[in-house]
């Protein structure tokens, strides 16, 4: 009888360049015999045999033996199975060597029993009539990707909002996702949403980042045809779509990847290689042909299949590092003495790559904390290729300083200024993300000196400051209305204190922020270089304040930012100017619209021949207390 997975197939595999492997593994529509069902393929070379139990047959394990198929030595079983319908349950039996029997959930699967059970469950993944043809033909076109705009809402769907008094946690489905999600992000002026937690995971504190379902939406917020509904909406209104991706370890759960067919086959099989003692995770075998396949698979069906417009890729120094949460004894050198994992180097190099050469526009993002080179270099250059790396010293370096009383933020000036001494060797993106809101971290206002009203100034100068700094954006949900509380998983963000009038201030403040960032190209298309930036005076340190120019690439609609971070006020504050010419004051923190006392405010500035900042020309302008002035010339 024919066999779904094909010798080719088996090839392809084995090379680990099977990169549609997700339409071969897991469960598929199929005839066989002139009957149609349901085909399920599974990979355990060290199993002495798999059975697969289901609704189908009762859960019986005697039922529907697999067939190992040619090559054996490969380990692929199939079995056909003409009563299999979709929305059943399912489940692999692994009969190890040693008599255990494992009951493992399918790693291809198309969706998930909803948790707490760790059934896999039938379904297809091309049920959706997609309309976003016009989004993704612009999206291809869209290359360079880093000189485009890019101010991404960081979102965990479970608890940015939910239905109050209602079962199943009050979890906002995929579709009302899309519409409530979509109606603020767009008020607001984000141009991506970065989704966590969307492979399925089984324990809610993990966030979704220890995954057992690779190749699964969650079903907490519904269906796969849920999911692709929420996608193409996004794409409908213009919003792009970034996924957390996890390929750096994966949960001991005994229904997932962990000693897959009794033995280890998607991790290392040492120890010291296969396990995050930090963590309490398994760590990928990246090189072993099919693991890599694996996730690759996984990387290009998020993006191909369901339209994603980029991955996010979590805890890429882990992978990078063989040491990395070690200590002397827990790790192995590789083979030159050194603690780079090589493996996963020509792992990422293969992944960025593939993905970006076969889906142009789509974005590769690395989540890395270390000083690795060329991140975002190319491959031909000994890059990673990744499009763009997370700039965590930044992020380190810049709330050091505001969470720094005023008084002593002239002893710590450099710690604003420093990044723009290494921006040019990568591709940065700068993030304020869920990790630095948890774990008594402290929220962002609450990170911020003094009482208050004072608070929410500090916030305010500290966000204009990210956002006329180079490198695209991230903030994560809450953060723009300047919730109280640590970010907790369990209920939604606290959207009643923009009955505020300073939460609503604040929530002004970053959304005006936001459409400037969008409106002006001078703000993100030469992020990379300091032919887009230049500093006006970096070195005012006894008074806290920065001033600098971003640059767009005609020459036209430049912005000069000036940011006070002290609670001294000047009614007459002059600032060196570039180019003689008038300057119209487009953002000026002291309005009432963010909860300051002025109404009006002259709009627009001729400079005077008087030398100031080591320029020939300057402007005056009233400086309030924490004020921020954004000029247009």
């Amino acid at each position: 009888m024919k066999s779904y997975f094909t010798d080719y197939d088996m090839y392809l595999y084995g090379q680990g360049t099977h990169y549609e492997i997700y339409k071969k593994f897991g469960v598929h529509p199929w005839e066989s015999g002139g009957k149609k069902g349901f085909v399920f393929d599974v990979w355990a070379p060290h199993a002495e045999a798999v059975s697969l139990i289901g609704e189908f047959n009762d859960w019986n394990e005697e039922a529907n033996y697999m067939t190992r198929l040619e090559p054996t030595e490969v380990g692929v079983y199939e079995c056909f199975l003409p009563q299999a319908k979709i929305g059943q349950m399912y489940k692999y039996v692994i009969h190890t060597a040693d008599g255990k029997k494992l009951y493992k959930a399918d790693p291809f699967a198309v969706t998930c029993e909803l948790r707490p059970g760790t059934a896999s469950v039938i379904d297809v993944r091309d049920s959706y009539q997609w309309t976003d043809q016009k989004w993704m033909r612009a999206r291809e076109k869209k290359e360079p990707t880093y000189e485009q705009p890019m101010a991404i809402y960081e979102v965990h769907p479970g608890s940015w909002k939910r239905h109050p008094g209602t079962g199943d946690d009050g979890f906002y489905n995929y579709r009302e996702l899309a519409e409530a999600l979509t109606d603020y992000v767009t008020d607001m002026g984000y141009t991506h949403v970065e989704l966590m937690g969307i492979a399925e995971y089984p324990y809610d504190g993990s966030w979704g980042y220890q995954v057992t379902g690779y190749y699964a939406p969650t079903s907490r917020y519904g269906s796969p045809e849920d999911f692709a509904y929420m996608i193409d909406y996004f794409h409908a209104h213009g919003i792009a779509v970034i996924l957390d991706w996890v390929p750096a370890h994966f949960p001991k759960d005994e229904s997932g990847l962990a000693d897959f067919d009794g033995s280890p086959l998607y991790e290392y099989a040492d120890p010291r290689k296969g396990e995050h003692p930090e963590w309490g995770t398994k760590i990928f075998d990246y090189g072993k042909n099919e693991v890599r396949n694996f996730l690759i698979g996984s990387a290009l069906m998020w993006v191909e299949n369901y339209h994603v417009d980029g991955l996010r890729v979590d805890a890429v120094a882990s992978m990078l590092y063989l040491d990395y949460g070690k200590e002397a004894g827990q790790w192995v050198p590789n083979q030159y003495g050194g603690n780079e994992n090589l493996e996963a180097v020509e792992f990422f190099k293969h992944l960025n790559t593939l993905i970006l050469g076969r889906n142009h526009g789509a974005v590769m993002i690395a989540e890395e904390s270390t000083a690795w080179p060329k991140v975002t270099g190319s491959v031909k250059d000994g890059g990673l290729n990744f499009s763009f790396k997370w700039n965590m010293g930044w992020m380190h370096d810049f709330l050091d300083y505001m969470k720094l009383d005023p008084y002593f933020r002239k002893d710590n000036h450099n710690k604003m200024t420093f990044a723009m001494s290494y921006n040019e060797y990568e591709k940065y993106i700068l993030v304020l993300s869920h990790d630095e809101v948890v774990h008594l971290k402290c929220s962002m206002i609450n990170k911020m000196p003094g009482l208050g009203w004072e608070k929410f100034q500090n916030l305010m100068v500290g966000y204009a400051f990210m956002m006329g700094h180079p490198g695209k954006k991230l903030l994560f949900m809450g953060q723009d209305f300047a919730q109280y509380h640590e970010w907790d998983e369990k209920k939604e963000l606290d959207w009643y204190l923009l009955q505020n009038p300073e939460n609503q201030a604040i929530n002004n403040f970053v959304k005006a922020l936001l459409h400037i960032y969008r409106k002006y190209p001078a703000m993100y298309e030469l992020d990379w270089t300091w032919d887009g930036f230049e500093w006006i005076n970096a070195n005012d340190a006894y008074r806290s304040i920065f001033s600098f120019v971003r640059k767009s690439k005609n020459g036209k609609n430049n912005l000069l930012f000036v940011c006070n971070f002290t609670p001294v006020a000047y009614d007459d504050y002059r600032v060196g100017v570039p180019v003689n010419r008038k300057y119209r004051l487009l953002l000026n923190s002291a309005s009432t619209a963010f909860g300051g006392p002025e109404k009006r405010r002259k709009v627009t500035y001729t400079p005077v021949k008087s030398e100031c900042d080591g320029r020939e020309y300057s402007i005056a302008y009233k400086l309030p207390a924490y004020g921020v002035a954004i000029f247009v010339y």
